[in-house]
């Protein structure tokens, strides 16, 4: 973790990806996306991955984008969506815990 806490406005820009984060269908989507090869992913990729339906899928995503964590692009009748890396590492950052040398 990083030498100092977060700052209260930085909290309140965190807190909603991470309880976006906190739904294991939308975790496991991130996880598809932030791994995809190029960076990107179709919904049309993602959508056979789930026994669930289209629209509940999309609902997922949209949640995941209002989070700030994606971005999406309509190309045709597909939708892409690509991992916001800065939001990304914001977290990341935050989740990093630094092993301490007390025993």
């Amino acid at each position: 973790m990083s030498e100092q806490s977060i700052p209260a406005e930085t909290a309140a820009v965190l807190a909603p990806a991470f309880k976006a984060l906190g739904d294991p269908v939308r975790l496991q989507l991130m996880s598809m996306i932030a791994s995809a090869p190029g960076g990107e992913i179709c919904v049309c990729d993602l959508t056979p991955a789930f026994d669930l339906s289209g629209p509940t899928i999309s609902h997922h995503l949209k949640t995941l984008r209002e989070a700030g964590l994606v971005d999406a692009e309509r190309r045709r009748t597909w939708v892409y969506y690509r991992a916001r890396p800065g939001v990304m590492r914001q977290l990341a950052t935050l989740l990093n815990i630094q092993p301490t040398t007390d025993v």
